[in-house]
């Protein structure tokens, strides 16, 4: 959307000890490569995984079953990770004199993060005209987060994003599991698009 938009974009990924961080790194850089951003970083917080407490770095918590429907909040919730993420953002945004950061949070149709709700993201935005310069105006911007899955999907074959290059899998590295949260919500939303889901899948 950004690129929609006609930003001067820059891209941040963040490797955090995850399960599957070598093919999501990959994926990052085709989707780089596809829109021809030059400006990348490549961010190593692995002290989450030494922090543990989710299924996604702490390798003796169980990754459960995935369950579209579940309610409480999912093992596979990295504490509080999506701060560790924005404050990363924050400060090569005020670098960079960037004026606003996309995150692609989903609090709609998803496994139910406190960390990707609407109101996290608004204290956020107050955290950072707190803590940075008094010339920096830096706003992060959500487009996604009211949306469904489906509505996301219909929205990026719009676009002409590369749905064929994004990774969702939270278990395995070459093909999808099909099994696991964000499998599940991944399929569910292709599905319920009509559209056929461009990666392999176990």
């Amino acid at each position: 959307m950004a690129s929609g938009e006609r930003h001067r974009l820059a891209f941040l990924h963040v490797t955090y000890g995850q399960i599957t961080a070598t093919r999501e790194l990959r994926a990052f850089h085709e989707i780089a490569d596809f829109y021809e951003v030059a400006e990348r970083l490549v961010a190593d917080i692995g002290y989450l995984e030494k922090i543990g407490g989710s299924a996604l770095t702490d390798r003796s918590i169980a990754l459960p079953a995935g369950d579209p429907d579940r309610t409480e909040i999912p093992a596979s919730y990295v504490p509080f990770r999506n701060a560790h993420l924005l404050a990363i953002a924050t400060s090569w945004a005020e670098v960079l004199g960037a004026g606003r950061i996309y995150a692609g949070a989903v609090e709609e149709d998803s496994s139910g993060y406190p960390d990707c709700r609407r109101e996290f993201f608004r204290c956020f935005d107050k955290l950072i005209a707190a803590g940075t310069k008094p010339e920096t105006q830096v706003s992060i911007v959500t487009p996604l987060i009211e949306m469904t899955k489906s509505q996301i999907v219909l929205r990026g074959q719009a676009l002409g994003a590369p749905l064929h290059l994004t990774w969702s899998c939270y278990r395995n590295s070459e093909r999808a599991c099909g099994h696991c949260d964000s499998c599940l919500l991944r399929l569910r939303g292709f599905e319920q698009a009509g559209v056929k889901d461009p990666i392999a899948y176990s």
